[in-house]
């Protein structure tokens, strides 16, 4: 299709070896948070971001790592609940043992991808095992669920299975959706991507992009410097629609993960564990936690085999809280 502007102005194309930010770019850095109870692990947040909230689909991003564990409790996080949220655990190093409110008990390990999808309501814990590797490294994501999913039932899966594409010097593994034709097994109810790049000092890839999404990088172990941009670990550097692929480069070697997805229409209410569409709902999960955590309610049922007492929610703020759009208009 031909440009039908009468007097166009300058278009320009980013490379990854420019210095100045490309326009339709945003560094979202990070902020650190503990994670779980008491013996709380720090982590790395960069999204929700205090503009941006969501890249496609996807609304929380935490790194963690890499940590000594060998002296410490590693990730210790008690039964907690969501809602309207799919939850995508990712491993570099370690072990994760997940279990939920399903029966479901499960190791997550290195390049296996474990989705649980919240619906109504699910709840979980996920705990460093006695005899794990002395190191962990990962990050934990969430997908929000679209109006027409989020009240389903709950579920999980676990994947070991995962498309894995090589190139010289270069790793790709899909977790989620679809990269250059190969797909994930695991369900998702949004068009979306996601993917862990691994590169070798002075490698190069050209990453294939769906025009129609957004994207995001997350560096995972090292520094990237990125259309003019330099991402530290755990940051995550946001790509508007409208490109069709992605120039990878790293002198030192990287790990990263890049996700995507159309832009999401509907706006969000997240607090804690909690992805709703307005104050009441999010109060009426809360009391049905509380009430479930002291046995009384229904909607949440037991984590069976977990060793300690649920986690308790925080207070809810006294003002009423506000659905927010994806990003800040």
């Amino acid at each position: 299709m031909s440009n039908q502007e009468r007097h166009p102005g300058e278009q320009r194309v980013c490379t990854a070896e420019d210095t100045t930010p490309c326009p339709d770019t945003e560094l979202l850095t990070p902020r650190e948070v503990p994670l779980g109870g008491p013996r709380a692990m720090p982590v790395l947040r960069s999204l929700p971001g205090k503009n941006r909230r969501m890249i496609g689909a996807w609304c929380f991003a935490d790194v963690y790592g890499p940590t000594d564990i060998s002296h410490q409790a590693g990730m210790q996080v008690p039964p907690h609940p969501h809602i309207g949220l799919q939850t995508v655990s990712w491993l570099v190093r370690g072990r994760v043992h997940h279990r939920d409110s399903l029966g479901s008990d499960q190791l997550v390990q290195p390049g296996q991808l474990s989705i649980m999808t919240a619906g109504h309501g699910i709840a979980h814990s996920e705990r460093t095992p006695q005899d794990a590797h002395p190191v962990l490294h990962g990050a934990q994501l969430w997908i929000a669920l679209p109006e027409g999913d989020r009240h389903g039932p709950p579920a999980f899966a676990h994947h070991d299975d995962l498309p894995v594409l090589t190139h010289p010097g270069a790793r790709l593994t899909v977790i989620a959706g679809d990269v250059d034709g190969h797909r994930s097994p695991a369900r998702v109810h949004t068009p979306l991507m996601g993917a862990e790049v691994t590169l070798d000092p002075g490698a190069h890839l050209t990453l294939p992009l769906d025009p129609d999404f957004e994207h995001g990088v997350l560096p995972l172990d090292t520094p990237l410097d990125l259309l003019g941009h330099h991402i530290e670990p755990g940051a995550l550097l946001y790509l508007g629609p409208g490109r069709h692929h992605l120039d990878l480069a790293a002198t030192r070697g990287a790990r990263l993960l890049v996700i995507g997805g159309t832009p999401f229409t509907e706006d969000l209410l997240m607090w804690w564990n909690l992805v709703g569409r307005d104050h009441d709902e999010i109060v009426r999960a809360r009391t049905d936690w509380e009430r479930a955590r002291t046995g009384h309610g229904t909607r949440f049922a037991p984590v069976t085999g977990d060793p300690g007492p649920a986690l308790p929610a925080p207070e809810l703020p006294t003002a009423r809280m506000r659905p927010r759009p994806p990003h800040r208009r």
